[in-house]
């Protein structure tokens, strides 16, 4: 588990979804771009809780350890999502000439 620091507002999340979250405000500020995440957390109170984070270039984020027993609240699809926004952003497609047009096929007065 890890206590993660969002503004005045603190959580327990998970390690994966915790290093998920920081990675991917990193590459969000770094982009210039901004997007929300949803978690499951155990807030201060003890209770789950789901978590609406939005991310910018403004964003500033603690993550910290803890030593907590407490199980985990279920983040998987989460932590899927952000690794494939990551992904997204770091390594985007890029375009892949075609084969092209022949001679022939410009000088077609065909119609399609």
């Amino acid at each position: 588990m890890k206590h993660v620091t969002f503004g005045e507002k603190a959580i327990l999340v998970g390690d994966d979804a915790a290093d998920a979250l920081l990675e991917y405000a990193r590459v969000i500020g770094d982009a210039g771009t901004a997007d929300t995440v949803t978690l499951n957390a155990i807030g201060p109170d003890g209770n789950t809780v789901e978590v609406g984070i939005l991310l910018n270039s403004s964003t500033s984020l603690i993550v910290e350890g803890t030593n907590s027993d407490v199980r985990a609240p279920e983040n998987d699809e989460a932590v899927a999502e952000m690794r494939e926004r990551i992904e997204a952003l770091t390594r985007p497609l890029t375009a892949q000439p075609d084969e092209g047009w022949t001679h022939d096929e410009y000088e077609s007065t065909e119609i399609f």
